[in-house]
């Protein structure tokens, strides 16, 4: 007697995850460890694996089975993953198996690239790189376009943000356009004067400070590691999470900070159902969900006064006490709101006027509306207009900062503020759910924030859609107010 369906699929979606297992790790030995001239074979090896992986996710049988198990008994969890399978099959059988492959590898051509080109302000010995990575985003842009019945944005978007419309973030991003810009006029002009720590600051002394906070935040470190790479990010599976920071000795806020950040990611990566892994329900349920975690350990928790609190003697045993460490002065140099360059060292304030700007061009470029060539131009017009900075020429801290680009990930940027809109949402929920939070973690008691997040975040993974699971865990659905009210109460103290 043959296996029910679902089996055949568990099955085989178990196969997929393993190898995505290995191509995980490989991926960040790629961004850590991986000598220079290993680059080259390193792409070839990863696009073979993108094809393979897209093989078994395209097999034919895959067709017969998802059809079979729609008729057979499941409960609600695996009702879920079939609705997970399915998607996973649909957009993978929109593309043909060399586009992914070939995309794969001439993304891991541009993105290894772009590590010496992006310090040496290369523009033009980037642009060449890059424009293959656009064509291919472009044509599964279109391809997955037809199929989904959405403009080839928004089928970029889907990947990362299911259900979510361009439409609907241009509204959203509109609405913030309209009190963002006044808000960050006001606290910049309000602010106090901030002591600036003395350096230098020991890369050793930084790594054993963020590693002692990530145990603060609970991250397993039976279950992972913190490494260095380019740009900070978060790789691995839930048995093996990989978290990378940045050091540079003149400060230590900005690998503090970073790694706050991952380690939030890391966390909902640790907890995820470790009963269902292998199962596409047991994924993240989003790329803006997956933010909201980061975000809410960096800003909503890890920029708070009653956790830098905590971090103070950490920081004063690091480094040795000075005047900057004084708890209202530190309290004030890890929420100061400047205008600057660089995304991911942005305050909570500015950053979704990095995210807006990138935004508005990965769409235009993926609409083909503008060529890879017209980007810095405009670059240079929205940081102005956002933020009133001046990029001409400046490629570094321009259009060539991210890695996303450089590696194809087009439709990603928007989950950044949409994760920060989330991370409010989630607050908003635990403090009415626990009145003296503050006080709590000032006294060391992180366990109402996790506890909270571990319930309506992690565990339910992707056994519901989006607007779902914010209003199970919140009672409605995404409300970006909370955001605003979080900003206003922050830095205007009402």
């Amino acid at each position: 007697m043959s296996r029910p369906a679902y089996e055949q699929l568990a099955a085989a979606f178990l196969q997929i995850h393993h190898l995505d297992h290995l191509q995980q790790i490989v991926s960040w030995d790629q961004s850590t460890y991986m000598p220079p001239a290993g680059a080259e074979a390193r792409g070839a090896a990863l696009g073979e694996m993108a094809g393979l992986l897209h093989r078994l996710r395209t097999e034919p049988q895959l067709a017969a089975w998802l059809a079979s198990a729609q008729a057979e008994p499941l409960d609600e969890t695996q009702r879920a993953n079939l609705r997970e399978m399915r998607r996973t099959w649909r957009e993978a059988n929109a593309l043909p198996d060399e586009l992914v492959q070939q995309s794969s590898i001439d993304a891991s051509r541009c993105e290894h690239a772009w590590r010496t080109l992006r310090p040496a302000n290369d523009w033009a010995g980037f642009l060449p790189l890059w424009k293959p990575v656009v064509q291919h985003a472009r044509r599964e842009a279109t391809l997955l376009a037809d199929q989904l019945g959405c403009s080839r944005y928004d089928a970029l978007l889907d990947r990362y943000e299911p259900g979510m419309k361009s439409a609907t973030v241009e509204r959203i991003f509109g609405e913030l356009v309209g009190w963002l810009p006044q808000l960050i006029d006001d606290v910049c002009a309000a602010q106090r004067p901030v002591i600036e720590p003395v350096g230098p600051f020991a890369v050793a002394k930084q790594r054993a400070l963020c590693e002692r906070v990530m145990h603060l935040l609970g991250f397993d470190f039976e279950s992972g590691r913190l490494d260095v790479s380019t740009h900070p990010f978060s790789g691995g599976v839930p048995e093996d999470v990989r978290l990378t920071t940045r050091y540079g000795d003149d400060e230590f806020e900005r690998s503090l900070m970073g790694t706050i950040h991952e380690t939030g990611h890391g966390r909902y990566e640790q907890n995820r159902p470790r009963a269902l892994l292998g199962q596409p329900v047991s994924q993240a349920r989003s790329m803006a969900i997956h933010e909201s975690q980061s975000l809410a350990f960096e800003m909503q928790l890890g920029r708070s006064n009653a956790f830098v609190s905590l971090l103070r003697p950490l920081i004063i045993e690091a480094f040795g006490d000075q005047p900057a460490f004084e708890l209202d002065n530190l309290a004030r140099l890890l929420s100061r709101v400047r205008r600057g360059h660089i995304r991911v060292d942005a305050d909570e304030v500015t950053y979704p006027a990095h995210v807006i700007l990138r935004f508005e061009i990965e769409r235009a470029l993926v609409e083909s509306e503008i060529e890879p060539e017209d980007v810095p131009a405009l670059w240079d017009e929205k940081m102005k207009k956002l933020l009133g900075l001046d990029t001409r020429g400046n490629f570094t801290d321009g259009p060539m900062q991210d890695v996303h680009w450089p590696s194809g990930l087009f439709g990603y940027f928007p989950c950044y503020t949409l994760g920060a809109m989330y991370a409010a949402q989630w607050f908003a929920a635990i403090r009415t759910a626990t009145p003296d939070l503050d006080d709590r973690i000032a006294h060391g008691d992180t366990a109402p924030v996790f506890d909270w997040l571990r319930e309506h975040v992690w565990q339910p993974a992707s056994r519901y859609e989006t607007d779902e699971l914010c209003t199970r865990a919140t009672g409605t659905t995404l409300d970006p107010t909370h955001f605003r009210r979080h900003l206003e109460r922050r830095y205007r103290g009402n």
